[in-house]
């Protein structure tokens, strides 16, 4: 069985989809390994550590892909490079076919077989390929890391013999796998931290970990979810008025992230503070947020970032391939290539099969979208 490796042409991308580490595996496993030529440049593995754990080094991607195998990919193949795909491929990438289902439609006219890692259900036994949870580790550690550096503040109570200086008061929007992470982190650089999510189960988690749950009233009988968004916004400001670094990191699968801070929430916050949203490639969950772009809104820096673990490039890399090993032994069987469409985790993450978009979820949302058309 052939395994593809190929450079990630999406600007900024320094990750790889595997390392020579896991290609090392694939190959003792009797498995032919096609890596492009400059693949792992960025994320600090060079093509000689390729080729020493038995990968053969293809000069493009076309030769990478050659006539059939399964292609390890980051976000996916650009347009240009899929004239090369065939029936006999599968195509494993963060596709985002939900929010963004146009590259899986030109996927899916090659006749590949295409996963989106987008898609991996939250299950005990899906928890071995879900490369979501391991980016968004890194993304959460990336994010306090950026935000120490930028702030004009330390984040430790120091005592010292120029005065005693406070820790720094940070609050986390989001108790996702990104947002528990950089609670844990900035709790680990002595700040004070306080975390909200809208899921009540998720303030355990937040004070497990040694943070402050912020506890909101809760609404009135009857209550919209317009105006439970709008209740929660106003009863968290006296909250961000308090804070040093708010980190936002609020994401619903497939759809716009949803609006966490206001323009008027952030006017409420001092002077010097930082914003920084994790949520920007789906719109962010600050209104005043601009993907890539630093904003300075009276005196507040808000960041949003829309790529932190490419900027940690080595130890994604490892985590990414890691998870993609796992998913390449879910579709194999004995050296081939077997799509299990009983596998809950294979069909779940499925988006074309044999020419066809075949995912429920996708399928589903195109039919909602088209009667919301129609009507």
């Amino acid at each position: 069985m052939r395994i593809v490796v190929v450079q990630e042409q999406l600007e900024g991308e320094c990750r790889v989809a595997s390392t020579p580490e896991v290609v090392e595996e694939f190959v003792a496993q009797g498995n032919e390994v096609s890596v492009q030529s400059g693949a792992g440049d960025q994320a600090g593995f060079n093509d000689e550590e390729y080729r020493i754990v038995g990968a053969t080094i293809a000069p493009d991607v076309s030769s990478a892909i050659g006539s059939e195998g399964i292609v390890l990919t980051i976000h996916g193949l650009l347009e240009t490079d899929l004239t090369s795909l065939t029936s006999q491929h599968v195509v494993l990438g963060l596709l985002d076919p939900l929010w963004d289902p146009e590259h899986s439609n030109k996927l899916t006219k090659t006749g590949a077989s295409v996963l989106s890692l987008d898609l991996v259900p939250r299950s005990t036994r899906a928890q071995a390929v879900d490369v979501l949870s391991s980016m968004a580790t890194v993304v959460g550690f990336q994010a306090v890391l950026m935000a120490a550096e930028r702030m004009p503040k330390l984040f430790p109570l120091l005592i010292t013999a120029a005065g005693t200086i406070p820790p720094a008061r940070v609050v986390v929007l989001g108790a996702g796998v990104a947002g528990l992470q950089a609670m844990a982190i900035a709790r680990r650089l002595g700040a004070n931290v306080e975390g909200f999510d809208i899921r009540p189960e998720a303030l355990e988690q937040i004070r497990s970990l040694g943070a402050k749950s912020i506890d909101l009233p809760e609404g009135e009988e009857g209550e919209t979810p317009p105006q439970r968004d709008e209740r929660i916004q106003k009863d968290m400001i006296p909250y961000l008025a308090e804070a040093d670094l708010v980190i936002t990191a609020a994401q619903i699968p497939g759809a716009k992230s949803p609006i966490l801070v206001t323009q008027e929430m952030v006017e409420a916050m001092k002077p010097g503070s930082l914003l920084v949203d994790l949520s920007i490639q789906r719109g962010g969950n600050c209104f005043l947020s601009q993907m890539d772009i630093e904003v300075m809104h009276q005196r507040v820096t808000i960041l949003a970032p829309s790529n932190l673990a490419s900027d940690m490039a080595l130890s994604a890399s490892r985590m990414f391939a890691n998870n993609l090993s796992n998913l390449v032994q879910l579709i194999t069987e004995e050296g081939k290539i077997v799509i299990n469409r009983e596998d809950e985790v294979v069909e779940t993450m499925l988006v074309a099969h044999q020419g066809e978009i075949v995912n429920n979820t996708m399928l589903q949302k195109f039919d909602a979208e088209n009667q919301r058309t129609d009507a």
